[in-house]
């Protein structure tokens, strides 16, 4: 390590520190060593093939723009990474103002590595012509990786609809609401993507509501206004993120006015994502809400454990990661928010079992989410595991007292015996007695009973396993 290239990516880490969040700043950029600086080339070390890959994807812009802020505009990067064998492979050179290539180990295999330009102002070219038009589109969000289920489905079935024939159904405008994270952007910018596919032709843009307000008021101050409203008016699908950030925002709330029924007028489509449905929205002008509850108003809710597990299950298909199905199931009953804090535990691990070289398990899994969920325990109680099993099951509190034999009320009485001695300190009489005074010998005989069954019924072990991971749940 040089002075020079110390001191330098030392600078870059300082400008990054404030753009990136604390924990993603811990786990991608602390890690990264810097190698030599050498005509205004920077060498830098990354700790593994998948670490390289990540960076390039998520932070490739923001490491191109730092760079030459602190170097200037001929500034380069390399990247060397460390391969399992121990030999390190430098990477080749990733010029910040456009193409780069890489090579690993000895290796000749050059894989090309773009920075995309940055998104130019659409509203600055007065007269713009509509092939020109940038859709602002991510084109990771498809409806291949929003998976369906209940929380979802109308929404996104919806959105289906309006992409095969955008602007000629009765879902304009499609409202799409609900919290953070619950993937209403992932969904809005799915509709534009499909568009896309299925009508190369249709002109899509993707704008956040807050751009919308600022680029209007920049062109009120250039007196260019009507040059922004024609530039709208030119849009076959208009996708329009966190309106509710038009609260209070008069003078853009009558651009967009004239805006929507515009190409509302002309058969144009209108997707609107929001926080809250249109008729709890405040701020808003009682003729634009008015235009909003026009078409469909579907809400999109936190997963279910299924289509958490799903999302999962997709996520690593389609990253090549492969985890215990434990895992799997200890991620979706542990993260119980939103998706985006789901997928971020998700990257999580996998970046923490690349970085220290170790096979995702339950442990690691457990150490990684400790940043995600709070872990003050708490001590479970035999009447809680009780209540647990109940709802689980579906049966009451008074037949899993009784001594009816019914096998399924059996086994899940046996199961809550099992899970009272596995996270309770109760002795096993006490345990005995909270099931209609039974002795410590059937509580005993239900857990063997219950070890016995995991070892030969795949299904009582997927209920046992997803029971205890609720019971460690609730301990949290």
């Amino acid at each position: 390590m040089t002075p020079n290239a110390e001191l330098i990516w030392n600078n870059c880490l300082k400008v990054i520190r404030d753009i990136v969040e604390w924990q993603h700043f811990k786990t991608w950029f602390e890690p990264i060593k810097p190698i030599s600086i050498d005509n205004n080339v920077l060498l830098i070390q990354v700790p593994s093939q998948f670490f390289y890959e990540y960076l390039e994807e998520n932070y490739v812009n923001l490491l191109a723009k730092t760079l030459k802020r602190v170097v200037g505009k001929d500034a380069r990067l390399e990247y060397r990474i460390l391969v399992d064998s121990g030999i390190s492979g430098k990477g080749g050179t990733m010029d910040v103002s456009g193409v780069g290539y890489k090579n690993v180990s000895n290796n000749e295999v050059d894989l090309p590595m773009v920075i995309n330009n940055p998104i130019k102002n659409p509203f600055v070219i007065p007269g713009l012509k509509k092939i020109n038009i940038d859709p602002q589109l991510n084109d990771k969000f498809t409806f291949s990786s929003l998976i369906e289920g209940d929380c979802n489905r109308v929404a996104r079935r919806a959105g289906l609809t309006i992409a095969e024939k955008p602007g000629t159904t009765s879902f304009n405008p499609l409202v799409v609401y609900g919290g953070g994270g619950m993937g209403k952007t992932h969904l809005a910018q799915a509709i534009g993507n499909e568009v896309k596919r299925l009508h190369p032709g249709k002109v899509v843009l993707y704008v956040s509501c807050e751009k919308f307000i600022t680029q209007f008021q920049e062109h009120s101050r250039n007196h260019t206004i009507n040059d922004f409203i024609h530039f709208y008016q030119m849009i076959d699908v208009l996708i329009v993120d966190d309106v509710q950030f038009f609260a209070n925002a008069e003078k853009s709330q009558d651009a967009f006015f004239g805006i929507f029924n515009h190409l509302q007028q002309n058969g144009k489509q209108l997707v609107l994502t929001t926080d809250k449905s249109p008729k709890d929205l405040s701020g808003l002008q009682d003729r634009l809400l008015s235009r909003f509850k026009w078409g469909l108003s579907a809400d999109m809710q936190f997963p279910d454990y299924e289509t958490r597990y799903e999302i999962v299950r997709a996520k690593m298909k389609h990253d090549g990661v492969e985890m215990p199905d434990e895992v799997v199931k200890f991620l979706v009953y542990n993260i119980s928010t939103n998706v985006r804090e789901l997928e971020g535990a998700f990257i999580s691990l996998v970046a923490h079992s690349s970085l220290n070289r170790r096979e995702i398990d339950l442990d690691l899994a457990r150490k990684v989410l400790k940043n995600f969920v709070k872990t003050s325990s708490k001590e479970i109680t035999i009447e809680a595991i009780q209540k647990l099993v109940c709802e689980y099951f579906d049966v009451s509190y008074e037949k899993l007292q009784n001594k009816t034999r019914k096998r399924e009320i059996v086994q899940a009485r046996q199961i809550t015996m099992y899970l009272a001695k596995k996270f309770t300190k109760n002795s096993l009489k006490t345990i005995g007695e909270h099931f209609g005074g039974r002795d410590h010998t059937t509580v005993i005989h239900s857990c063997q009973t219950v070890k016995d069954l995991m070892d030969t019924d795949t299904l009582f072990k997927d209920n046992v396993m997803e029971l205890t991971q609720k019971v460690q749940l609730a301990s949290m």
